[in-house]
């Protein structure tokens, strides 16, 4: 990458473990990440994602490997040398400050004087929309509101990298959703590079320029969150990203089948590179209930149950020879869903473009 901010070169991390046992946190990563890029480490628990945001800031000293900031090496340098900030699940607030005195802690520990510190305080507390709270204490604030002071003592400082450790976590649903978008608008204002470490995946879909998938201690896939969603390298980024039909079968370079014998149909441009075994993926989503599909390739599904969850149904079957498959409408089509019955054989309609093919190699 032409323009990167940061680069990790080999990064290896390994914990004892109480059995006397070495686990690898990283596995020898290897990441660029661009200047003003909103990049998301995503996985789950022990995927080494909070391990690589550590080594980052320098909180996590790496066994082997290299980290460079804007072209200056860092893997030696402790984290007060280093121009990132660290915005922490918690929040860490100091109880008895107020949202100024917050705000400004590491801007007066840094010696910078006291006219330049207010004005540099009020101008970041206007941005997060905390303007009319500086007197305030953070007992006296709700839980969006104590997000922001955490964000706004972060970017106080003006560095170069903002690393956030699963920030909104602690938010309810709603909140949580809202404050996506406006982490995500504020990091385009700002300019400054953001890697964000979450194991939810709705969050790393919606405000990233780019995910890396983590499992292992290594990254799976890092791409574009439409290629991650769309084109899964392997079969654990296809089954952790978003819900999956998997169909193990093989390819004989132009046609799919499945162990069980039933064709899948794809589109020209997307058959494997070499013939042999392959998983075949169709989301949810993309299976059609009306009858109005008719022109489009199906399988016969025997429905098992149906669910509704407010913006769509999800609705369970099995195939003849057992695999379970789950289809999701959305509510609008609930016509669809009203003729279905558990125990009733149905034809799932699928537009074969909307396969995706990971072959025997990639699904290892």
């Amino acid at each position: 990458m032409r323009d990167a901010i940061v680069r990790l070169a080999s990064a290896a991390k390994a914990f004892a473990t109480p059995e006397g046992r070495q686990v690898k946190a990283l596995d020898g990563i290897d990441l660029e990440i661009g200047r003003n890029e909103f990049i998301t480490l995503l996985g789950p628990s022990g995927c080494g994602k909070t391990t690589l945001l550590q080594a980052i800031s320098g909180f996590v000293e790496l066994d082997t490997g290299r980290i460079m900031i804007d072209g200056d090496d860092m893997t030696d340098r402790p984290p007060y040398r280093r121009p990132v900030n660290t915005v922490f699940q918690n929040y860490a607030l100091f109880p008895h400050m107020s949202v100024g005195e917050n705000t400004g802690y590491a801007l007066e520990a840094a010696g910078v004087g006291k006219s330049e510190r207010i004005e540099r305080v009020r101008s970041v507390l206007k941005m997060v929309g905390l303007e009319d709270m500086e007197g305030r204490l953070p007992r006296q604030l709700s839980g969006g509101q104590q997000q922001r002071v955490a964000l706004a003592r972060a970017i106080v400082a003006r560095p170069k990298v903002l690393l956030l450790d699963e920030p909104l976590s602690a938010l309810d649903r709603h909140l949580r959703e809202t404050m996506q978008l406006e982490l995500k608008n504020l990091q385009h204002e700002l300019g400054i590079t953001f890697i964000f470490v979450t194991h939810d995946q709705q969050e790393a879909l919606t405000m990233s320029d780019r995910v890396a998938v983590l499992a292992e201690g290594r990254i799976q896939q890092l791409d574009t969150p439409l290629e991650i969603y769309d084109h899964p390298t392997n079969t654990f980024v296809a089954s952790f990203i978003g819900a999956s039909n998997l169909f193990e079968g093989s390819s004989d370079g132009e046609n799919f089948m499945t162990r069980e014998g039933t064709a899948i149909r794809h589109a020209p441009g997307i058959t494997p590179a070499s013939k042999g075994a392959a998983v075949a993926l169709i989301r949810p989503e993309n299976f059609f209930l009306s009858t109005s599909a008719d022109s489009c390739p199906a399988i016969d599904v025997t429905v098992e149950q149906i669910v509704y969850v407010g913006s769509s149904f999800e609705v369970f079957g099995r195939m003849a020879g057992g695999r379970k498959l789950m289809a999701q409408v959305p509510a609008a089509q609930r016509g669809a869903v009203g003729s279905l019955a558990a125990g009733q054989t149905a034809r799932w309609h699928y537009d074969p473009a909307s396969v995706h093919l990971i072959t025997a190699r990639e699904a290892a």
